[in-house]
Parts: structure tokens; sequence; C-alpha cells
């Protein structure tokens, strides 16, 4: 039998070597519903040291102590909810605590503006509901529905993108922790263990504004971009290593002063003023997060592998920066044009090629 690609592998499938070290170096308490501690939750979420000679790589390069809060979180009954920048690893963080907890970070729920009810509860196979009625095989079980059923962890991305009304439909499951099902006169108790784990996106604060009732069940962590440039340095370098392992892109990893200049580059046009706090600048409409930098600089390997040499030129990242930068042709063209003449321009020859690229790209 040929073997089957995976475009994109769970957590605990790609860091399954790394679980199953820690579970077998086990020495504290375990929660119910758990596979491993706290602590050591906590090591493979952040990474750094080896375990049974097997190196444990950071997941998330960040604030400790707000990880130890997001665990100790689901070791209480409360839910936890992580709020950011887009880009700030609130799904990635979500997806990897889930991994490491239960050994299953597939019980997900996207939020969007279609988003039902029925997806946080549960649905119905029509064909056998109208052939036997409502009975448990007829149903179709929602994530929520079975990690309440398991005992584990289901997430909801985007929490901020549903309905109120969807939103409202986790008050009680939080609150209760049963889920009722009336067709078949029964409620479903959650077993030790169940939580959820809940994003949202502060570019969408006001599109579907959460309750006080809901936020109460919550407790709520503000996941920040990075404070310093060195910590974006290294979680740019890191992600896009992992993540071009995974892709058939046939390039080499970017050098140290592409990843710094796509950085700098980044966090000028974020903040509004370049590093040195010397020159104000015009922001664009695009959030130019972390997780688009790892994004321009996988998107530009691909460029260099598919249509070049396999290195990273100027011309490969100044077309991922074209497309980064630019998301409102008006407004940003104007911002990038004037970053490029009043800025890159002026920072000589180590940063030439890279503007006459992202000029030449931008007449």
């Amino acid at each position: 039998m040929a073997e089957i690609k995976i475009q994109r592998l769970p957590a605990e499938e790609l860091y399954q070597t790394e679980i199953d070290a820690l579970i077998s170096a086990e020495k504290d308490s375990i929660p119910t519903g758990w596979r491993m501690s706290p602590r050591s939750v906590l090591t493979y979420i952040t990474g750094g040291v080896k375990v049974k000679g097997v190196d444990i790589t950071p997941k998330y390069m960040g604030n400790r102590r707000l990880v130890e809060i997001a665990i100790s979180t689901l070791v209480t009954d409360r839910a936890l909810l992580l709020i950011g920048e887009p880009g700030t690893a609130k799904s990635w963080l979500s997806e990897h605590l889930s991994a490491a907890v239960n050994g299953d970070s597939t019980k997900v729920i996207q939020g969007t503006a279609g988003t039902t009810e029925e997806q946080i509860r549960y649905s119905w196979n029509y064909a056998m509901l109208i052939a036997k009625g409502p009975c448990p095989e007829a149903m179709v079980k929602s994530p929520v529905y079975q990690a309440m059923e398991t005992g584990s962890i289901a997430r909801i991305e985007e929490i901020s993108r549903c309905a109120s009304e969807v939103q409202d439909a986790l008050i009680s499951i939080l609150s209760e922790k049963r889920l009722s099902i009336p067709e078949l006169g029964l409620e479903l108790p959650a077993k030790k263990g169940f939580s959820v784990i809940a994003t949202a996106n502060t570019r969408d604060k006001g599109v579907n504004d959460m309750s006080a009732a809901l936020k109460r069940r919550f407790n709520i962590i503000v996941l920040p971009t990075p404070s310093d440039m060195s910590t974006e340095l290294e979680i740019v370098r890191t992600r896009v290593a992992q993540l071009s392992s995974g892709l058939d892109l046939n390039a080499k990893q970017p050098d140290e002063n592409t990843v710094e200049k796509v950085v700098t580059i980044f966090r000028e046009l974020r903040g509004g003023a370049t590093l040195d706090g010397k020159q104000k600048l015009k922001t664009t409409s695009g959030v130019l997060s972390t997780a688009e930098a790892i994004s321009l600089l996988a998107n530009s390997m691909a460029l260099a592998g598919s249509f070049g040499n396999g290195t990273v030129t100027a011309e490969d990242l100044a077309a991922a920066l074209q497309g980064a930068v630019i998301k409102d042709e008006d407004k940003d063209k104007l911002c990038w044009n004037e970053y490029l003449e009043n800025v890159m321009k002026k920072r000589g020859s180590a940063w030439l090629s890279l503007y006459r690229a992202c000029r030449e790209l931008n007449e």
C-alpha cells in the first residue's frame, strides 16, 4: 500500500517522539484525563531541554508565566480564552496545549459568520433520523460533545467571529458541565478533564462581542506581540525551519541577514517608527505579524526553489514583501513607497539590492 502523504500533521503526531519521552519520564502527579503533569506540559511548550535523549523544541517563545497560567487554568473547571493580535500564536499555543494534555488537538470548531449552534452542541444525520427517528446512532456529535464525553479539550477558534446566539450556547455547557439532549430525554455530563480553549482576535473586537456572562466562564490571557527584536528573530528562524521541513520547497534556509531585514521591516511598519525611534512612519492596513513574516520567508523559499537556484535572493524577498505589505492598493502602496525612499534607500549597501528589487516591483 502506497504511503499516504499528509500536508499538515496535527501537533501530537508531528511531535510524538517528544510527547512520548515526556510521558515515559513523568515523575509528578497527573490530573484526571491528562497524559502528563502540568510541569511536563510546560516543558513541552517551552522546550529547551533534553528528556531521555530527546530534544524538546520550544513551541511558544514568549512570557513563560503566561504559559503557566494557561496550563493551571486547564487544571481547574474554568475554560481558557487566548486573546491577541493576529499572528501572536494563539492557535499554535491552543493546539500544542491540547496535544500535550490529551494527545488529541483535532477536536476543533472554526468560528465563522456561518458557524451554527448545532456545530457547538450536536446535529443529526437526517437520513437516519427519518428512517429510525431520534436515536443515538442518528446523532452527529460536535467536537465539544466529544470532549465532554471523553473528558478532553475542545478548541474553538476565532470565537468572536461566531454570532452571539452561537456563543451563548456555550454558557450552560461551561457553567453546568452538562449538555441537554431533549430529543432523547438525556443529559450528557462532562467527564473529568473536559475543558475548552477558545481564541479571539483583537482585530475582530466589535464584530460579535462576547457577553459578560460568557466572558466570566473563561480565564482570559492576552498574548502580546514579541516584545523585542531578538525574541521575534528567534521565533521566525525556528518556525521557518519547522514549516519548511514539511514542505517540498527545494531551497536553503534564509540567512541571518535576510531574516533580520524582514523582521526589521515588519516591526517598523507595525510600530509606525524606525527601530531607533528617530523617524515616524505611516502604518499599513495589514497586520504584519510574526506569523506573516514566517509565511513571507517560506514563500520566498518557494520562489527560490521553484524558479531560482535554491537560494533566496533580493528579488524573491521583494516579491513576497510586496504581497505581504500591500493589502490595500491605494493606501499601502503609498506607505510602502515612502518607506522604500525614506528608510530603506538610506541604509547603505547592505540594503541596496533589496531596495532596487522592491523599487522595481513598486513602479
